[in-house]
């Protein structure tokens, strides 16, 4: 039997904060990742890589995507989509928020396995 229906108001859920440019408010479903993901100018989600795919749409301001062999820049209206197992860095060239979707779940956020967020200088 599938999961019940439920309905998540972005207002109802923490809004956490991660460092001083980076926030986010998270909501885990039986099989996917939504994050509001908010950057101040400047901000950096350092390079990184994880098992699920992701797709970022940017919804406000601009980023700056960096992968091993080329870099992509996002605007408001576009989104990136990041294979498995991909590394990528994260800049804000401006006030930005993006909707992140993961699959699957981000197991590493569940269990607050995510230094890289919280503490850039653990990150690879």
């Amino acid at each position: 039997m599938a999961g019940q229906s439920k309905i998540h108001r972005w207002d109802d859920i923490e809004h956490e904060e991660l460092g001083p440019a980076t926030a986010r408010r998270v909501v885990h479903t039986d099989r996917m990742t939504i994050a509001h993901i908010y950057l101040k100018q400047g901000g950096i989600v350092p390079r990184h890589h994880h098992e699920n795919e992701q797709v970022s749409y940017v919804m406000e301001g601009r980023l700056r995507f960096y992968f091993d062999d080329h870099e992509e820049e996002v605007s408001a209206g576009e989104m990136m989509q990041i294979p498995s197992h991909k590394p990528h860095k994260v800049e804000a060239l401006e006030d930005s928020v993006a909707l992140d979707l993961f699959q699957p779940v981000r197991e590493d956020w569940l269990r607050g396995d995510d230094a890289y967020l919280r503490n850039p200088s653990a990150s690879s």
